[in-house]
């Protein structure tokens, strides 16, 4: 069996620097093959010679990295590079995908769930957003730009050097309002350990909330006008009735799925030895059972929402209903 490839999403606010980010990937000393598809929406291409007009065009850059750039479907573009690697006409081992700076990663990051073929060739490793801080304030006036903030399982601010240190701390709180989940890193002039952005394992379905997760669950200031998207955390440490838990959660689906970006929980079942964690995306998600609790650990409930303008009050109440 094949070993699924490990793909990035790239997202941001125009202008940025995802392409300086990009070039950076492509150039690093990494060893890597690493394949990158762009549309040609990009606000800056990684390489400005003329491909022609075929849908999509496919080169292989001179450290043996991939360059494809789409004038179609995604999904056309994944199977077009998947034909290629098995033809050995192409090599690469890792995938990065550009998004457009007003661009929803959510049909991006949909894909590799609702198509079987590509669930089993391609695994979605994380979606990074970079947020660039000497216009955020304008940005994020879009609920596009929040919507990108939300969806990240990391968040780089490009452009710190141009801003007070109190305005980067202000915005570093802000975004913490809008995703909870994600680790904040800085990026300059493209340069970042690639660590923090390769193996980000956002999608794996296990008990690890994210590795900034419970950092960041300190209390946050209260935004003078909040953003629409926004995160929720619910927590108990009472043991959960796992018929209620379905129910809640379909009901919520149900609802609001169009609305809740990203979400993740662990949680703690009556009568169950093992973790029970899930995650999703919009309507999409799965959930398993996974190690056991530790003999004396609390055994804390946590569920973790990015959403768009939920009704917190009322899935409050419903939440503290799931005790067993």
């Amino acid at each position: 069996m094949q070993t699924p490839i490990p793909v990035t999403v790239l997202s941001g606010f125009l202008g940025a620097g995802k392409t300086t980010l990009l070039r950076h990937m492509l150039k690093a000393e990494h060893g890597l093959k690493i394949a990158v598809i762009e549309n040609e929406f990009s606000d800056a291409g990684i390489d400005t010679q003329l491909l022609g007009d075929e849908p999509v065009q496919v080169m292989t850059l001179a450290n043996g990295c991939v360059c494809c750039t789409i004038h179609t479907d995604l999904t056309k573009a994944l199977y077009l590079l998947l034909e290629r690697l098995d033809a050995e006409q192409i090599r690469f081992d890792r995938l990065v995908i550009e998004c457009t700076g007003l661009a929803d990663p959510a049909p991006v990051a949909q894909t590799f769930f609702i198509d079987e073929e590509l669930r089993e060739r391609y695994i979605l490793d994380g979606i990074i957003t970079l947020v660039d801080a000497a216009h955020a304030d304008v940005h994020l006036t879009q609920t596009i730009a929040q919507a990108q903030v939300g969806f990240a399982d990391r968040l780089l601010l490009s452009k710190t050097d141009l801003v007070e240190p109190q305005a980067v701390e202000a915005l570093r709180e802000r975004l913490s309002r809008i995703n909870r989940r994600a680790a904040i890193r800085v990026v300059e002039h493209g340069h970042i350990d690639l660590a923090e952005l390769l193996d980000v394992r956002g999608f794996n379905l296990n008990a690890d909330l994210g590795g900034s997760l419970r950092p960041s669950l300190r209390p946050l200031l209260q935004a003078a006008t909040p953003d629409r998207i926004s995160s929720m955390v619910l927590r108990t440490h009472a043991p959960l009735d796992i018929d209620r838990i379905s129910d809640f959660m379909n009901e919520l689906l149900e609802n609001h799925g169009k609305q809740l970006l990203r979400y993740k929980g662990v949680l703690n079942i009556a009568g169950e030895s093992r973790r029970l964690v899930f995650q999703g995306v919009l309507k999409l998600y799965g959930f398993d059972w996974d190690t056991e609790w530790a003999e004396g650990e609390e055994r804390e409930s946590v569920m973790v929402f990015i959403a768009d303008d939920l009704p917190e009050a009322r899935i409050r109440e419903g939440f503290e209903r799931l005790g067993a």
